[in-house]
């Protein structure tokens, strides 16, 4: 339903494959892949949508296909495939210069001039697709470690490393410099970091607003992680290769912008490492529409707010889901409502605004069933009735991660009760501030609500 939407909304192209169309004009080209549609090219190459549809000699959007060659305006110097990718969790503007092997003057004139101020974790970079050789085994020189010492050890010669990395001779290697080698990558080589942190990486940039970041680290032995992602403690669970995971959703309301990204490790000895980086934070999927609602006495929603809030940021140990969530209610379905959607009322002649914080789904046929379904498996910590939700259920899924039923004329379950994925726990109704029967499901990871769709589409970790 909603890629359904999307479609007629953002023109996304058919996926059918097709021959490249021939360029019209000059210029660096980018081969359109599957899932690309036109508005997010022109976002991701920072043109303006009416350009790129004009130097193509585009008048049908709905007519680009996957393989085609499309002309990015706006560098007239410039010849080849472009591609673009996201900067992550220890690279640097150095870095990044030695594994895509651009010249600095290419990098900074495809992204018009950027210095390494504006190099941070979640930024766009235009980069070529194809013509020169890049690298992806990351490495670092430990301290008191040679050039030629670390050569060996990764299997290349030291020239090699001095050419791949422009340094200034084969003595030029410092301990904790960021280099790169020809080879596989490896999840052992987290050159960047602290000795503390073998290797780290945020999954799925950018980090957006209302979305859920999944940071996955591996500490050195014995350490101890945590950290803070804009102003919110970070909570990190074993993952099953020695890798630990920290999942923290983004609030819908955090203004976008640069915010600080902080890993900590603790030994038992009590010594700490720490580093950190600027992450960007964007705009999220959510609705910038403004839906008026029925009058609400704005003193009844805080204490649901809090009571909600309570619940969900406890970070229960275990993990009870396994694989993707599944939807909440039977097919056919239809989306009543989206997640963030920008909600208003009157009290008192006095204006007041809120978020939608979950997504509602409506009973749209007689073939659409009114069960509702656990999304995925964990334990009922709430049931019960509430002024705004109504009649609602709250699951702990383990990890931080709760999912939330709301508006429900029936409740199957009850506190304590352990429930698997696809399991029926109520009744789609009417109950609490709505307007006509229809399921609220919400999500909330790491104390704070996020877009349970996200969860529908993709599984974590």
């Amino acid at each position: 339903m909603r890629k359904r939407l999307l479609a007629a909304l953002l023109l996304i192209i058919f996926l059918v494959p097709s021959a490249p169309v021939s360029a019209q004009n000059s210029g660096p080209v980018y081969i359109v892949q599957a899932g690309d549609n036109l508005y997010a090219i022109a976002e991701r190459f920072g043109v303006s949508f009416a350009d790129l549809l004009a130097v193509n000699n585009i008048t049908n959007a709905n007519l680009v296909s996957v393989g085609q060659a499309l002309i990015i305006p706006g560098y007239p110097d410039v010849s080849g495939t472009l591609d673009t990718r996201f900067v992550n969790f220890g690279d640097s503007y150095r870095s990044f210069m030695r594994q895509t092997q651009i010249s600095e003057t290419l990098f900074r004139k495809l992204n018009h001039a950027i210095s390494p101020s504006e190099f941070y974790v979640g930024s766009n970079m235009i980069v070529p697709a194809q013509g020169q050789t890049q690298y992806s085994k990351r490495l670092s020189p430990a301290i008191g470690e040679s050039l030629l010492e670390l050569a060996v050890k990764n299997n290349t010669d030291v020239w090699t490393l001095s050419a791949v990395n422009q340094l200034s001779g084969t003595w030029g290697g410092l301990a904790g410099d960021v280099l790169y080698a020809p080879g596989e990558s490896s999840d052992e080589s987290g050159g960047g970091l602290p000795a503390a942190f073998v290797s780290a990486k945020i999954r799925d940039l950018p980090v957006k607003q209302g979305g859920t970041t999944e940071i996955i680290v591996k500490p050195a032995a014995d350490a101890t992680l945590s950290g803070v992602l804009a102003d919110r403690p970070l909570h990190f669970f074993p993952m099953d290769d020695g890798h630990q995971v920290a999942l923290q959703g983004i609030p819908v309301t955090l203004k976008t912008g640069l915010y600080p990204l902080r890993l900590d490790a603790t030994f038992p000895d009590g010594k700490t490492e720490s580093f950190e980086q600027t992450v960007l934070i964007t705009r999220g999927d959510q609705r910038i529409d403004e839906q008026i609602v029925p009058p609400i006495d704005p003193a009844t929603l805080e204490p649901e707010t809090l009571q909600i809030e309570a619940i969900a940021s406890i970070n229960t140990p275990q993990k009870h889901w396994n694989g993707g969530f599944v939807l909440p209610i039977g097919l056919p379905v239809c989306v009543t409502e989206w997640f963030g959607t920008p909600r208003y009322f009157f009290f008192n002649n006095e204006r007041n605004e809120y978020f939608h914080s979950g997504v509602d789904y409506g009973v749209c046929s007689k073939e659409n069933p009114f069960e509702i379904f656990a999304a995925a498996s964990g334990v009922v910590v709430f049931t019960g009735s509430v002024f705004l939700r109504g009649n609602a259920t709250i699951i702990d899924n383990g990890w931080g991660v709760y999912t939330i039923y709301a508006h429900q004329e029936e409740i199957y379950v009850n506190i304590g009760q352990t429930v698997q994925a696809g399991e029926v726990i109520g009744k789609v109704g009417a109950t609490g501030h709505v307007t006509g029967p229809h399921l609220h499901f919400e999500m909330w990871v790491g104390g704070v609500p996020v877009n349970g769709l996200d969860w529908l589409n993709q599984t974590y970790p």
